[in-house]
């Protein structure tokens, strides 16, 4: 079969892999119908994380259920199933508890499972899917889905369910104002997630007027240009002299985390979900000064998974429109390119 691989900084390609088998009773066949690049994929791409010898990549896809193995019970072959970017048992303490990203059980997509056993990558053919029961969420009265479906359900795998985490983690709520800092995919599934909570009033932070524009059709009601103080004082003209209820941060850097505290009222709300890169240091401080709650992390995305796609089935929200392009499989590299350089907000891959 074909799938991506890292070989090295900047160095993508479409290698020939063996093809998966059932190695476990619990685990899943499936073959992919679309997956992605994800923003944090470009970490590794950029050089930020050492790539000693090359891997399968990606995390993100949907498929058909091609084999079960025998102990699994929640799914039949032909379902079409969503894969949570994070691999669980849904057994566990943690499971039970719905934070399936600390799964005593986890395997690692493009890794290795509990057992050591190799664990395919999401941008490829067809993957190998450890804890099957756990993971996966079948897609009900669906097996051929259209391209703006295929590629709302490919956000549930991840940035649609990040986005909601950060809003969930912000306090959002009905009659709450709402910043928004980050306007990559996960960002705007932020907007997007503000807006089905109910807040009325969300502010996007973006210079790019294509991720602008998706801003507000996704529930922006204002879209701030500024940076860091210039962008604060904004949010403050914008809400009549005061600060923001809930501030989602969607980037991970330090610069971001300054700007999202600084827009953030006291009393205020801050949830965030951009992976830490560099020096991110969280001033306790400044949370200290403020009274500011501070809720987020890593987005247990299968949690969610279930409501939202009620949601989608149902064309309440149509979070898709994220992706921008559209690649095959072999156009790997271009993707990885297109959205390193900004010329893509999210890339839909098709096998």
């Amino acid at each position: 079969m074909r799938a991506t691989m890292i070989h090295g900084q900047r160095d993508i390609r479409v290698d020939n892999r063996p093809e998966p088998t059932l190695l476990t009773d619990t685990d899943a066949i499936v073959r992919v119908t679309a997956a992605c690049v994800c923003g944090s994929d470009l970490w590794p791409y950029r050089g930020f994380r050492e790539i000693t010898e090359p891997r399968p990549i990606g995390h993100e896809f949907i498929g058909i259920v091609q084999e079960i193995g025998a102990r699994v019970t929640s799914l039949a072959v032909g379902d079409l199933v969503v894969a949570p970017w994070a691999n669980s048992c849904g057994t566990c303490p943690p499971c039970r508890d719905g934070v399936q990203v600390a799964c005593e059980h986890r395997a690692v997509w493009g890794g290795e499972d509990e057992n050591g056993l190799p664990v395919d990558g999401g941008q490829g053919e067809i993957v190998r899917v450890p804890n099957a029961d756990g993971t996966l969420v079948a897609v009900p009265g669906v097996t051929e889905p259209d391209e703006a479906l295929t590629k709302s359900l490919l956000t549930l795998s991840d940035v649609m369910g990040t986005g909601h985490h950060a809003a969930l983690g912000a306090r959002v709520a009905p009659g709450r104002t709402v910043v928004v800092v980050g306007d990559g995919a996960v960002g705007l599934c932020a907007v997007l997630a503000a807006k089905r909570l109910g807040a009325t009033r969300i502010i996007a932070m973006s210079r790019h007027a294509d991720r602008a524009a998706l801003a507000k059709e996704f529930g922006a009601t204002d879209v701030v240009a500024e940076r860091g103080d210039a962008a604060a004082a904004k949010v403050r003209e914008l809400l009549g002299g005061v600060l923001a209820d809930s501030v989602l941060e969607c980037v991970g850097t330090a610069e971001s985390m300054g700007q999202a505290l600084a827009c953030t009222r006291p009393g205020g709300a801050l949830g965030f979900v951009g992976v830490p890169h560099g020096e991110n240091p969280l001033p306790v401080s400044v949370l200290f000064a403020k009274n500011i709650s501070v809720a987020g992390g890593a987005a247990s995305t299968r949690e969610y998974l279930p409501e939202l796609l009620t949601d989608v089935l149902s064309g309440a929200i149509n979070p898709g429109l994220v992706f921008d392009a559209v690649m095959n499989l072999e156009q790997a590299p271009e993707a990885y390119a297109a959205m390193d350089e900004r010329r893509a907000i999210k890339v839909m891959l098709r096998p």
